[in-house]
């Protein structure tokens, strides 16, 4: 009961109901299929690959391998080669192109960067790890790139914050923090 309480709330905004749509969408997949794309998509990510999984029936710790693969495999990309295609985007005669960069870098690089600057490591692992909206693995790539954070800071920090985020994940979304919670009341 309790935990029906705070799921909104920890689910970040919609993540649930958007997952719901995208299992519906990929439902002619294999389920694990389904959860590693889930995975692989920029703003649902390991938050949106573990509700889909626990809606697809697929066992917590079998989900939580297509999650992690998934939501780490563009991450290379992002953090190697997301400025030069940015740098295109804003030289783009397509009006849209050009604002939607000139936005992602003011917020990639506006106030919650500086934290990131500030603490690099640190903040970019809980940046990442902490599933709220607006963070992840993708925008913690995507401001570490922008901020020049060196590889050998920034791959580690988003990976134990992919770790935190599936830990977190896998309490909210397979029920755990709903016995830890019963297991204290």
């Amino acid at each position: 009961m309790l935990m029906n309480l705070f799921t909104p709330m920890l689910l970040a905004g919609g993540t649930e109901e958007l997952a719901k749509r995208l299992t519906d969408m990929l439902g002619g997949l294999p389920p694990q299929a389904v959860v590693f794309i889930i995975s692989m998509i920029p703003i649902l990510e390991l938050r949106g690959g573990l509700i889909a999984a626990r809606l697809l029936g697929i066992p917590m710790f079998e989900a939580i391998g297509f999650c992690i693969v998934g939501n780490i495999l563009p991450i290379p990309f992002i953090l190697l080669f997301i400025e030069k295609l940015l740098m295109l985007m804003e030289k783009s005669r397509i009006g849209f192109v050009r604002k939607f960069a000139v936005w992602l870098k003011e917020r990639a690089t506006g106030p919650k960067a500086e934290k990131i600057r500030k603490y690099e490591f640190l903040g970019l692992l809980l940046f990442v790890g902490i599933p709220l909206p607006g963070t992840g693995a993708w925008t913690g790539s995507l401001i570490a790139a922008l901020l020049h954070v060196k590889l050998k800071k920034s791959i580690p920090a988003i990976f134990c914050g992919l770790i935190l985020a599936t830990v977190i994940m896998c309490l909210i979304s397979y029920g755990g923090l709903s016995a830890i919670i019963n297991f204290f009341s």
